[in-house]
């Protein structure tokens, strides 16, 4: 199992993180892995809904389903994900009110579907995923706290990164 720890300070109320983290169409915007959202995704998701992302990390496309595991509002979502042929995954949200804001806290632990994964994880994937849940959490901060300009560099940066890897 890995696992991917990111922490973010955001400069919002914990219950506006918090519903906009957990509105799968808002991944979109600020998770640079997210390619798309299906289901009903227009809300925060509820204990027991479920909705289908595509995806690219680390280079390689895939498609998980996710399902709701724990919903604490505002402070505690669970999901967690099986990826077609590639293993397992749980995305735990922590969220914690600071001053002035909040603190949210992203943990993103998986298995490989075998060895052979395993191994490319050791070796460069779970650095990958780690310098893309970073960045994930830097965008999420500049979208919340609403500085348009900053987003589109962050995304093309990104990109250009992204194809620097493929």
């Amino acid at each position: 199992m890995s696992n991917i720890y990111e922490s973010i300070f955001i400069g919002k109320p914990i219950t506006e993180v918090f519903s906009f983290v957990t509105t799968p169409e808002n991944w979109l915007d600020w998770h640079p892995s997210s390619i798309s959202v299906n289901g009903d995704i227009d809300h925060p998701l509820e204990t027991g809904e479920q909705v289908t992302e595509e995806f690219l990390v680390a280079g390689k496309t895939g498609q998980v389903s996710w399902k709701v595991i724990e919903k604490r509002f505002p402070d505690h979502w669970l999901i967690s994900g099986d990826v077609v042929g590639a293993g397992a995954g749980i995305i735990k949200y922590r969220l914690s009110g600071e001053s002035g804001g909040t603190r949210f806290e992203r943990i993103f632990t998986y298995k490989m579907a075998n060895w052979l994964l395993a191994l490319m994880d050791k070796v460069f994937i779970r650095r990958r995923i780690q310098t893309e849940s970073r960045q994930a959490l830097n965008c999420l901060k500049v979208i919340m706290e609403g500085d348009s300009r900053e987003i589109e560099t962050r995304k093309n940066e990104l990109k250009l990164s992204d194809s620097h890897h493929s």
